[in-house]
């Protein structure tokens, strides 16, 4: 187990830290930075802090430095297989790491398997990875969409809720949770049906219709994987219309302080949600993380911080324990390695290339006027990974 947080990071440079004893590793890393900002510059300052760190320690394989090319991936497909292409045409990038949005995801894995390249999958959430667009060269780091949404129904056993509305953004991310709560729903919660299902365009939810479609619908319970904008419009509507009073609400990401933050005092009370509660987490690790992201960065880390960090911290073992850059020797390596991180070891399923990395789910509450994480716990990823025949049906590696 390495530490996590050198005293020398006060003295690094962005790339370079202290070594100068080899030429730096490339690693092409690419990010909707522009689209989904509030989520992109604290995951950038998450792995910048995890670089500056690794490069001021002596960097890896005998003193080479970690040198991330960052670019933003245009927030599209097209533009995201482009900037791969240059990354690693004309950068001559050794692999690739990132990607928000789990269709960009998609295409930059098939990207990296017609290139037979490694990427690793920052933040896409979409079980495709696991599945049909999956391969042997990308490696997903989050909890996947199922595992996520699966961590929720746990959690709505105990409600009693029959009658269920379905709200999600309609692309591959919102649908693809959709479908993990129609599956999970239909095999844990007795007697459940979804009665209404609103596909708001991404960035676009009108949320008046929305809500109204909801109510007219008289679920018991509602489903959402809104995040960012829409989410802010959905709640405050639901909040001046009363929408949520005496209904469950289960959540995908809106614990998360991203999304939480902005909210304020309007924060939904009572929501089961899947988040980050980094202000109570304490494990020697995480303390020592947020303390330095803290010092870095003269602000509180976010769950993108966290992702960010936590992706360099296995790009160094990888190396360390593959030798090289070599693509084959570093697969062997990720699907060998338990990586020591803030929030515990990690590890990869060898059949999906699926991390061990769990969640933190627990409900909202409004303290001090603003939202924050109450009786949470920690859901380990390999309690709700999809089922290994079902990923095997499908995969094409």
């Amino acid at each position: 187990m390495r530490s996590f947080c050198g005293a020398a990071l006060a003295g690094a440079l962005l790339w370079g830290g202290a070594v100068s004893a080899g030429e730096p590793v490339r690693i092409g890393e690419l990010f909707s930075y522009n689209a989904i900002a509030a989520f992109a510059l604290p995951y950038r300052q998450g792995w910048q802090l995890a670089q500056e760190e690794i490069n001021a320690a002596g960097g890896v394989l005998d003193g080479r430095p970690l040198q991330i090319i960052s670019r933003d991936d245009g927030g599209t497909t097209g533009d995201a297989v482009r900037v791969a292409e240059d990354l690693v045409s004309r950068e001559n990038v050794e692999f690739l790491f990132g990607t928000f949005f789990s269709n960009i995801g998609l295409a930059v894995a098939d990207f990296a398997n017609q290139r037979r390249m490694l990427f690793l999958a920052t933040e896409p959430l979409t079980d495709a990875l696991n599945l049909e667009g999956g391969n042997r060269f990308t490696f997903r780091i989050r909890p996947s969409t199922f595992m996520q949404t699966s961590m929720l129904v746990d959690e709505a056993v105990e409600l009693g809720a029959t009658r269920w509305a379905i709200v999600a953004p309609n692309y591959e991310y919102g649908q693809a949770a959709a479908a993990a709560f129609r599956r999970l729903a239909a095999e844990r919660l007795p007697g459940a049906e979804i009665v209404v299902e609103q596909f708001p365009t991404l960035g676009q939810l009108q949320a008046g219709p929305t809500i109204a479609a909801i109510e007219r619908a008289r679920p018991d319970a509602i489903f959402n994987a809104l995040f960012g904008a829409d989410l802010a419009r959905f709640v405050r509507e639901g909040a001046i219309r009363g929408t949520f009073e005496g209904r469950h609400v289960l959540s995908l990401l809106t614990g998360e302080p991203e999304y939480l933050i902005p909210l304020g005092d309007e924060a939904p009370e009572g929501w089961i949600v899947t988040g980050y509660p980094w202000d109570q987490i304490d494990t020697p690790e995480h303390r020592a993380f947020v303390e330095a992201y803290m010092a870095a960065y003269g602000d509180t880390p976010r769950l993108a911080s966290l992702l960010g960090y936590v992706s360099v911290l296995i790009i160094r073992d990888m190396l360390e324990e593959a030798g090289s850059t070599d693509t084959e020797a570093m697969i062997a390596a990720l699907e060998r390695i338990a990586v020591a991180t803030p929030q515990g070891p990690i590890s990869f399923r060898a059949i999906d290339n699926q991390a061990t990395a769990g969640a933190w789910v627990g409900r909202i509450a409004v303290e001090e006027g603003r939202g924050r994480m109450v009786d949470w716990v920690y859901k380990p990823g390999p309690d709700h990974f999809l089922p290994e025949d079902e990923v095997l049906a499908v995969r094409q590696d």
